[in-house]
């Protein structure tokens, strides 16, 4: 008999700050009339920080910026299935949690704004207290506003024993230009406030859709290219240093060879060590991208790493 494969869902730990106390965002479901942290399936073509972001505005109509990720639960469903939900942790403002568009409906009923200890007394799942007391342990630690540096792989581009031009100059494929539509909102849900790409033509076609869906205009430059007379690793670790100094999330498409470099300078920006982890965080396949999560307090520090791919069609 074939395993049934899990079924896959995401949301995030929403959170604001009230007067200088802690709150939490919890929804109450409308058919099970239980208390839970906000979450959603996965739908087909989606990543699953993608299927977060868009989860949390549709139940609850709350914009957010993912944040580091919070890790898994894992249950059994009445079906028999195991279902494992992935959580990130999302501050939002006073505002923006004030002016988000929620209405009573047929899934959520009502959304609460707790203090820590009183959403962890009024969650009906164990679980949903888990993700909680992950988060509390990053409070402490002063970790919990953290901004995105983000290294990405171009897509799948022309074969280079086949191109006439110049290597800079090739295009990406049917397949790359399907890659990087489906990658840009996955990216797009970490808040990005940059894009910096590589000039080559493969790496500025993967972030035109980025582009567009984020409304962030490019910047290419040959630093982070292939065929940079640049020392890339000088370049990088310029470039990211005033990133970090000023909290600014940002994305770096880059080569095969030159992420691993991005990787390791946001390592030493955010004060980390390089490890058998961050190795494997740089070795990305087409469209592919890292997520490194660095504090945005007075000392900057790397708080976690993730890395995904896109759900090509």
């Amino acid at each position: 008999m074939t395993a049934q494969l899990p079924v896959l869902a995401a949301g995030a730990l929403v959170w604001r700050e009230t007067e200088g106390e802690v709150r939490v965002l919890l929804v109450e479901r409308t058919q099970h009339r239980d208390h839970s942290l906000p979450k959603g399936k996965l739908d087909p073509g989606e990543t699953l920080p993608q299927c977060a972001a868009r989860e949390i505005e549709e139940e609850t109509g709350v914009r957010i910026a993912l944040g580091a990720p919070l890790g898994t639960t894992e249950y059994r469903l009445p079906d028999g299935r195991d279902k494992v939900v992935y959580y990130w942790q999302a501050f939002v403002d006073e505002e923006e949690a004030e002016r988000a568009p929620f209405e009573p409906n047929d899934e959520i009923l009502e959304l609460l704004w707790l203090p820590l200890a009183a959403a962890k007394a009024r969650c009906t799942y164990e679980h949903d207290v888990d993700v909680i007391e992950r988060f509390e342990e990053r409070l402490a630690a002063g970790h919990a506003h953290t901004f995105p540096i983000i290294a990405l792989r171009h897509a799948k581009a022309a074969n280079p024993f086949n191109w006439e031009g110049g290597d800079a100059s090739r295009p990406l494929t049917d397949r790359g230009e399907r890659q990087s539509r489906a990658v840009a909102p996955g990216v797009a849900a970490f808040g990005p406030r940059r894009i910096v790409t590589s000039s080559a033509v493969r790496c500025r076609q993967t972030v035109a859709p980025l582009a567009a869906l984020t409304g962030i205009a490019p910047r290419a430059t040959a630093e982070i290219s292939q065929e940079s007379s640049v020392d890339p690793r000088a370049a990088l670790e310029a470039r990211i240093a005033k990133a970090v100094r000023k909290r600014r999330g940002t994305v770096l498409c880059s080569h095969a060879p030159i992420i691993p470099e991005i990787v390791t300078a946001v390592v030493h920006a955010a004060n980390g060590l390089e490890s058998e982890r961050t190795h494997r965080a740089s070795m990305l396949h087409t469209a592919e991208f890292t997520v490194l999560h660095v504090s945005a307090g007075d000392t900057p520090a790397l708080v976690a790493l993730e890395t995904h791919a896109p759900a090509e069609p």
